[in-house]
């Protein structure tokens, strides 16, 4: 059988030879900036396992601009490699708000927080799974989006809660300025221990009115990322494994994860400075809520 030549080839297909070569060179440097684009990916999701597209072309974006990648073809890349990330959906609840402690009025409704340390959110998440039922406190800065204090329990009771605010309280930076504490109106936040030592501090309690989870949107968003994107909720490890891998993402959290609402600075810069004007987003009629 008589073989043809891609000169001949072109000819009939209706194009040149430099045409066809420079079809076949083009193909070859797509694919080989997808590789290259995929092992960048890689290599940052080794620490933020479920980070997504906008924050990954921050971080990657000289990188990036090395091979010819811009934001719209990383993210085809992602899609084409089935690495765009879909968020989870999944409640569990730890409120327990029918109780006979006293509940206090909400003082952040409407307010712009302009500063750290204005404001710190707390809340309860369940982590883990459902063998292994554990509970993470946080506290965080409403301003900054810093995690500045959390602690890790096998118990719904207080006592977690509480040593996430003394671990806040004692990496306090600005002590002279007046500081309002924002949370649900769980049991733990009410308790008379809890609330002593919120006076003992003079920090300001603020808790929400409603179960509209918006109300205190800042500390939701942050319990999402560390269970999504650091995988939080799905890992099956022993108690004190699970405490050094909290320990380890909140670490990488507070300080190589950049946020859209901090300029697409990370929380531990934003928390030294307050000159970025936090961006937000409106929700029905509800006050400004800071972005991620």
């Amino acid at each position: 059988m008589k073989s043809v030549s891609i000169s001949e080839v072109c000819r009939l297909l209706g194009t040149s030879r430099q045409r066809y070569y420079r079809g076949v060179w083009g193909e070859r440097r797509s694919r080989r900036r997808a590789t290259e684009t995929v092992v960048l990916v890689q290599s940052v999701r080794k620490e933020m396992p479920r980070i997504g597209g906008r924050k990954l072309y921050h971080i990657l974006g000289r990188e990036l601009a090395r091979i010819g990648v811009g934001r719209d073809r990383l993210f085809d890349i992602l899609r084409a490699n089935h690495m765009l990330i879909l968020p989870p959906r999944s409640y569990h609840v730890t409120t327990n708000s029918r109780h006979r402690f006293h509940k206090y009025k909400n003082l952040v409704a409407g307010m712009t927080v302009t500063r750290p340390e204005q404001v710190w959110v707390s809340d309860i998440t369940y982590v883990g799974n459902r063998s292994s039922h554990l509970y993470l406190a946080l506290v965080t800065d409403a301003y900054s989006k810093k995690i500045v204090g959390y602690d890790l329990s096998e118990s719904l009771g207080a006592e977690g809660a509480i040593r996430a605010i003394k671990m806040a309280h004692a990496n306090r930076r600005y002590p002279e300025e007046e500081l309002i504490h924002h949370s649900d109106r769980g049991i733990q936040y009410c308790s008379d221990e809890y609330q002593k030592l919120l006076r003992r501090y003079k920090i300001i309690p603020s808790m929400t009115e409603s179960y509209d989870p918006y109300a205190n949107a800042v500390a939701e968003r942050v319990n999402g990322i560390l269970k999504q994107e650091f995988l939080l909720e799905e890992l099956n490890l022993p108690f004190d494994m699970m405490k050094k891998a909290v320990r380890e993402s909140v670490d990488i959290y507070n300080n190589r994860r950049p946020h859209c609402s901090c300029g697409y600075n990370t929380p531990q810069w934003t928390h030294g400075q307050r000159n970025i004007q936090i961006r937000t987003y409106a929700k029905k009629i509800t006050a400004r809520v800071p972005l991620l």
